[in-house]
């Protein structure tokens, strides 16, 4: 594609050279998929460990014959201190990782409320509204317009009534009407 880096320099024997090393891009649509694979292996990480640490368990259990179990049984009564710590521990953390992963959130309605007409702000209006209010210069003008036509704001934009009247109501009871 092109996309390359070049340099100047010595070589490890004394010669001066160019080296030009071009770098490979993942196309596009694979590029997707890495980020998606990423992203599900980094939310599940904790998940993923503890069920590769079930399976090298369950593993290690199917070896084991009835004298590894005794002798098992036999440790874990003589370490009682070290084993209560050890479940306190394993408790606590499955505790904190129960209360902190992220609950799903289900969207069950959804509404927008649609402003009476005389709230409608196209671009115009807006512009001749704050040209009127005296509080900005034509460069200022230009930069407002610039960035309502930048913003996606279109010609059916709504804005609260404070903002209508000539000047904007600015006080405490506009705000809380709005």
């Amino acid at each position: 594609d092109g996309a390359g880096e070049s340099r100047i320099g010595g070589g490890g024997d004394g010669s001066v050279g160019v080296e030009n090393r071009q770098t490979r891009r993942l196309p596009a649509f694979l590029l997707k998929y890495v980020k998606l694979g990423y992203h599900y292996l980094i939310s599940n990480l904790l998940t993923f460990c503890l069920l590769a640490l079930a399976v090298v368990i369950s593993v290690e259990a199917s070896q084991m014959n009835r004298d590894d179990l005794r002798q098992l049984w036999i440790q874990l009564q003589y370490n009682l201190v070290s084993t209560i710590i050890c479940t306190a521990i394993i408790v606590s953390g499955l505790t904190v990782y129960v209360m902190t992963r992220p609950r799903p959130v289900y969207m069950v309605d959804f509404s927008c409320y649609l402003p009476p007409d005389h709230l409608k702000a196209p671009s115009t209006l807006f512009v001749d509204h704050s040209r009127l209010s005296g509080y900005f210069d034509d460069d200022a003008l230009e930069f407002q317009r610039m960035i309502f036509q930048r913003s996606g704001l279109g010609e059916e934009t709504y804005v609260p009534e404070a903002m209508i009247h000539v000047p904007p109501r600015i006080s405490m009871a506009a705000a809380r009407e709005e």
